[in-house]
């Protein structure tokens, strides 16, 4: 893939992953918002997919990649730091330990929940979105934000709930936050359709980028590689 210097990519991957790390935290409390139940993270990483969908309608299904690995590794990192602390002992005169443990001492099932469910919804988003506007030749852009978004955010949302809760919340609860997680997520995804048009529409012009995937290596594992081999 040709090295270019794009203005924006990186204020987009900083918030691309920012959206992430928020999220994650965020997660451990489920909240209630009229009739729907979901985690806290929801709120906000709706956004995260927006973002796939900018990057890959603009700068192509390599350069997401990337971004969605740097993602990966951030989450991972966070992880790692979040257990490491949560492990050592306390100062004598710190009174928190059990509060920390409860919000950031993140168990091993929710940590992998997060990071398989992430893995598997982003990708799949991207490569929605690659193929769709191969197919539609680049027309109809809220058919491909959407649609991308309704399989990944269908994918992550699965995975995340089932491998991170099933068994743990009743099964009514637990059908709840998968309904309402599945529901909000895409419903912001529909809302955020006119500003994700503004948005892609700059950055196109600005970055003089509007990047189609017609010969693209798909394989999420072939970080730096562009066309197929």
């Amino acid at each position: 893939m040709p090295q270019r210097t794009y203005r924006y990519l990186d204020f987009i991957t900083a918030a691309f992953v920012a959206v992430l790390l928020i999220s994650n935290v965020a997660s451990t409390k489920i909240v209630s918002l009229g009739p729907l139940s979901f985690d806290g993270g929801t709120l906000l990483f709706p956004l995260a997919y927006i973002f796939g969908d900018i990057l890959t309608e603009v700068y192509g299904y390599a350069r997401s990649r990337r971004v969605i690995w740097t993602g990966f590794f951030w989450l991972v990192a966070a992880a790692v730091v979040f257990a490491v602390v949560d492990w050592l002992p306390p100062a004598a005169d710190w009174p928190n330990q059990d509060a920390f443990s409860a919000i950031l001492g993140q168990t091993p099932r929710i940590v992998a929940a997060s990071l398989l469910a992430y893995f598997a919804g982003e990708f799949a988003n991207s490569f929605v979105l690659a193929k769709m506007k191969v197919a539609t030749e680049g027309r109809w852009l809220w058919t491909r934000t959407i649609g991308s978004t309704l399989v990944g955010e269908g994918i992550d949302t699965v995975v995340f709930v089932v491998v991170a809760f099933y068994g743990v919340l009743p099964n009514e609860l637990l059908w709840a936050v998968l309904v309402s997680n599945y529901v909000f997520k895409v419903g912001v995804e529909v809302v955020f359709t006119p500003v994700t048009y503004r948005v892609v529409a700059f950055l196109k012009r600005a970055e003089r980028e509007d990047y189609y995937d017609v010969d693209t290596n798909f394989n999420p594992f072939a970080v730096g590689a562009n066309r197929r081999s």
